[in-house]
């Protein structure tokens, strides 16, 4: 059974100096400590320790740590911490801020590929509804990011994040027409789905201040703590649809207003 984790940035003070801005990105970035204690908690419960992303492909028991943007920390912190403790992981960079403040420039991939962790895309540009988009921008997003990833490490790019948790077989059929063989959404399930030849994972999203013991009972497969994130992504999800951009901009102001980050940023994280 694959488990994999979502999660993004990892950084203490201003969240803004890796990743992306504003409380919808906030909500998903964890401190130093606590991503440490993360770390130790899945070390001493999960099954099995986390793997790259072959393991996956094999079909047996298997767990995956992902981090999703492509900021900063990518590089100065989480692979760091991975080391340290023989894990690998799996990055997905959003190719358009390659080199932007606070994510990861061009010699940064290319030593995170050298050092071991997987390297996969998040699109160019992470629209804020991926679903929602016409099928020659999807295509436009996973082909140039494809194209620009794959000089940049050496060799080709095939395994994909989607961005905001906006999934649709359109988008994952854009993917595999582009030559992505591996994509991740955000849904909580190890159910591993094809599409055109592109098999589909779902992830397990980590949320900043998600206590060790949940996050480790997530690797270490609680029917308990998966059902219980499945549970809530199903009502979000029709809260998602229901409400278009109306829920997107609703969401950004609560979150704003609970993490402080003032007003909404232009590309909200979900």
């Amino acid at each position: 059974m694959p488990i994999v984790l979502l999660y993004h940035d990892v950084v203490d003070g201003d969240g803004g100096a890796s990743g992306f801005p504003g409380g919808g990105a906030a909500r998903y970035k964890l401190g130093v400590g606590e991503f440490r204690a993360h770390l130790d908690a899945i070390a001493a419960a999960a099954r099995v320790q986390p793997t790259g992303l072959a393991g996956l492909v094999t079909g047996t028991e298997s767990l995956l740590l992902t981090f999703d943007d492509g900021g900063l920390s990518a590089a100065t912190v989480i692979a760091g911490e991975l080391e340290r403790r023989g894990w690998r992981g799996h990055f997905f960079i959003t190719v358009d801020y390659i080199g932007r403040p606070g994510f990861v420039d061009r010699d940064q991939i290319r030593d995170l590929a050298r050092r071991g962790p997987g390297i996969g895309i998040h699109s160019c540009s992470h629209p804020t509804r991926m679903a929602a988009c016409p099928r020659p921008q999807l295509l436009e997003e996973w082909r140039r990011s494809c194209e620009i990833l794959s000089e940049i490490v050496g060799e080709p790019v095939r395994s994909a994040s989607v961005p905001g948790g906006y999934y649709s077989r359109a988008v994952a059929e854009a993917a595999a027409e582009a030559g992505v063989t591996d994509l991740f959404n955000s849904e909580p399930t190890t159910r591993v789905q094809e599409v055109r030849g592109c098999r589909v994972y779902g992830r397990y999203t980590i949320y900043r201040g998600m206590t060790p013991p949940r996050a480790a009972a997530l690797a270490a497969g609680s029917r308990c703590a998966l059902f219980r994130q499945a549970a809530v992504w199903r009502v979000k999800k029709v809260a998602k649809a229901v409400g278009g951009r109306a829920y997107l901009g609703v969401r950004q102001l609560v979150l704003n207003w609970r993490y402080g980050s003032g007003p909404p940023s232009v590309n909200p994280q979900l």
